[in-house]
C-alpha cells in the first residue's frame, strides 16, 4: 500500500485564506487519486504539525515548523512531494515514478 501524508495545521497562514484548509485538501487529494487510481491502494492520511507525534511523523512535522514549510506539505516515501497549494500533475508523476520501480 502506498501511503500519502498531508502536513499541515488548523489555522491557516495569512498568504493561505483563501485556500482550502489541510484537511480538506488530504480528502481532495484522496478522492483525485481514487479516480485516476482506481486499482491501487493508496492511503492519505492528514498529520497534524501540532499534535503528539513519533518517528517519521515527529521528524517532518519539525521540519514543516522549523523551516516555515508552507501547508500543507504532501509527503510521500519520505520524500516532499509539495509544498503549499499542490498539483496532482506533481503527485501523479512521483507516485507514477513509485509504481514503475515497485
Amino acid at each position: 500500500m502506498e501511503e500519502v501524508l498531508v502536513y499541515g495545521a488548523g489555522e491557516r497562514c495569512a498568504s493561505c485564506v483563501n485556500l482550502p484548509s489541510s484537511e480538506e485538501t488530504a480528502e481532495w487529494l484522496k478522492a483525485a487519486l481514487d479516480r485516476k487510481y482506481p486499482e491501487r491502494n493508496i492511503a492519505v492520511r492528514y498529520v497534524d504539525v501540532h499534535s503528539k507525534l513519533s518517528g517519521n511523523e515527529a521528524a517532518f512535522a519539525a521540519k514543516v515548523i522549523d523551516e516555515d514549510l508552507f501547508y500543507p506539505v504532501v509527503v510521500i516515501r519520505n520524500q516532499i512531494v509539495s509544498e503549499g497549494n499542490p498539483e496532482l500533475k506533481d503527485l501523479y508523476a512521483v507516485l507514477e515514478d513509485h509504481s514503475a520501480t515497485a
